[in-house]
């Protein structure tokens, strides 16, 4: 049961179906009661009436939109803001945290943000304007919050590289829920990917190094949606795959998916633009579930994937090295187990949902005694 203290939970686009990992916070604080705030509304499976919308799809409302990300604030969302009377405003993502950062700091609110990965890595790398005035709305928002939560060391030190003042960040892992008990039961899948079809989650290494493996013939499964999926989707026909693409999914289905597969593969890179993940939540979810995990040396993967010891890493990009872990966890059900249950616990130990949101409440708590 969350408490009387009001921490708002800030994001402008509220909220995508992907952003499961923001939900499953908010509502995992117990001491503190989440309000959901947004500048627009996003329709979405994680969607709720309850959820609090400064611009309304209205004229008006997406005048007000603008205004709001052209000045990083507006009258309404002062007022809604004050309205709520949080102690705590939690951002999620740089660019966001700007948005909501002056009117926080005019309220005298304590304002917190989570640095995901492509708000320090994409987008501040983005050539020309847009990339200047990003990376200037960045450093605004670092001198104006009061603490900068990045969801691996990767992160946070790109982070300090663009401005951060080092005090101020710390690594801090969002978490999953962790079922009482692994995944049991037969396997409908050989290898999972989930994650949007774009150029930093491997997804089309993924399908050419599956494509190596045709002894195996193995059933995979690919959930998502994005710019490459019917890119992927024919190729996966040409290599004569038998890979199945539901699109997006609601996050318990994704999670029944998982649970049914030998494998999760995640084989993240740079991508050209220089668009790089934090720490995927999907392998925190494999985790969960004992599922083990074939991944890459990218970013902060290896700070919760040790190679040989909970899964299996290669270089980014190395589809040969992807396939060769591929084809050695399908043809090894004694590693596919010690992998598994290792992953396991140290998703008991490290990434619990509950015992990173009891952390994230406690650093809550501090921000407000110390003001």
């Amino acid at each position: 049961m969350s408490g009387d203290r009001v921490a708002v939970i800030w994001r402008s686009c509220l909220l995508p179906g992907s952003e499961t990992f923001i939900r499953n916070q908010g509502d995992a604080l117990s001491t503190w009661r989440p309000v959901y705030l947004g500048a627009i509304r996003v329709p979405s499976s994680l969607s709720r009436d309850s959820d609090v919308v400064v611009c309304p799809d209205t004229p008006r409302g997406r005048r007000e939109w603008l205004r709001l990300r052209l000045t990083g604030g507006t009258p309404r969302l002062r007022r809604l803001l004050a309205r709520l009377r949080p102690e705590v405003v939690h951002a999620h993502f740089g660019g966001d945290g700007w948005l909501v950062s002056r009117t926080a700091t005019q309220l005298g609110i304590p304002l917190v943000v989570t640095l995901h990965g492509l708000d320090v890595t994409q987008q501040a790398a983005a050539p020309g304007p847009r990339g200047a005035r990003h990376r200037r709305n960045l450093r605004t928002m670092f001198d104006r919050a009061a603490l900068i939560l990045a969801v691996s060391g990767a992160i946070r030190d790109r982070a300090v590289e663009l401005g951060a003042d080092p005090a101020k960040v710390r690594v801090h892992h969002t978490g999953v829920p962790v079922p009482p008990e692994p995944a049991v039961g037969p396997k409908r899948w050989d290898v999972v990917f989930v994650g949007r079809f774009v150029e930093k989650k491997g997804v089309e290494d993924l399908v050419e190094a599956l494509g190596t493996l045709p002894d195996l013939r193995p059933r995979v499964l690919l959930v998502g949606t994005g710019p490459l999926r019917e890119r992927v989707r024919a190729r996966a026909a040409r290599l004569g795959l038998d890979a199945t693409f539901p699109g997006a999914l609601p996050p318990a289905e994704v999670m029944g998916h998982i649970a049914e597969a030998r494998i999760l593969a995640a084989p993240s890179r740079t991508a050209p633009d220089g668009d790089t993940e934090g720490l995927p939540t999907t392998i925190l979810e494999a985790f969960s579930l004992g599922v083990p995990v074939v991944s890459t040396y990218h970013s902060g993967i290896p700070e919760a994937v040790t190679h040989e010891a909970n899964g299996l890493l290669g270089a980014e990009g190395d589809r040969a090295a992807l396939a060769a872990n591929l084809r050695r966890l399908l043809t090894d059900a004694p590693l596919r187990d010690r992998l598994g249950r290792a992953g396991r616990q140290r998703a008991e130990t490290d990434f619990d949902l509950r015992h990173q949101t009891r952390h994230l409440e406690s650093l809550y708590t501090a921000l407000c005694t110390s003001r």
